[in-house]
């Protein structure tokens, strides 16, 4: 129910039909004890994974997040945090039929991959994320970095004004009712801010925060 209601607002945004997306993911602890991991119910959906932001290892899951530069969910996952981010970008923007030709989606060094940007390709989405230092410099490189922010911006939100990091969450369906109602919360926000003519960037939750 929280999943439709978040698509339905989303769907009502003028943003929605913006054709930039931007991809990334974020961890999600779910425990750190050892005796944790071996008696919770969240064990072979969470996962050990690495947060590279954070230099260190964790346990839990990884919400994978397709916004618009405004920073409106347009698809999420959450998923082990094993899970190839790449699959379940291409597998969010199928099972969400959001695949529309002429779209961009910016992504970060993560996402490389041939065959993801191919299969994307097929769907008309170009795929534009920074070069390794492998390879020749790529076409629309100067946009990744300045949009960089946003998206950081985005899975901060619920991470931390929402305190999704201390969710306390010990089944499934606990977990992923409170992911679901910290991207209900931002969704609503734009959804009111850009309706309405609110002053200041759409995802701002301050004037909310209280």
């Amino acid at each position: 129910m929280i999943a439709r209601v978040v698509e339905r607002l989303a769907r009502e945004c003028p943003c929605w039909s913006d054709d930039v997306w931007l991809a990334d993911s974020t961890p999600i602890g779910c425990g750190r004890s050892r005796q944790t991991r071996r008696r919770s119910e969240l064990a072979g959906w969470a996962q050990y994974g690495y947060s590279a932001s954070r230099s260190r290892w964790f346990w839990g899951l990884r919400l994978h997040l397709l916004t618009t530069p405004a920073g409106l969910p347009a698809a999420f996952a959450p998923a082990g945090a094993k899970a190839d981010e790449r699959e379940i970008c291409a597998d969010m923007i199928a099972s969400a039929g959001l695949a529309r030709p002429g779209q961009t989606l910016i992504a970060g060094k993560g996402y490389r991959s041939a065959q993801f940007e191919a299969r994307l390709a097929q769907a008309g989405i170009t795929v534009i994320r920074p070069a390794t230092k492998k390879e020749p410099s790529r076409p629309g490189a100067r946009f990744p970095r300045p949009l960089r922010q946003i998206i950081e911006s985005v899975n901060n939100t619920p991470k931390t004004q929402l305190s999704l990091e201390r969710h306390r969450g010990r089944t499934r369906a606990g977990v992923a009712v409170r992911i679901l109602t910290r991207i209900l919360a931002p969704t609503a926000a734009i959804w009111h801010n850009q309706t309405t003519h609110q002053p200041g960037p759409a995802r701002s939750l301050t004037t909310y925060d209280h």
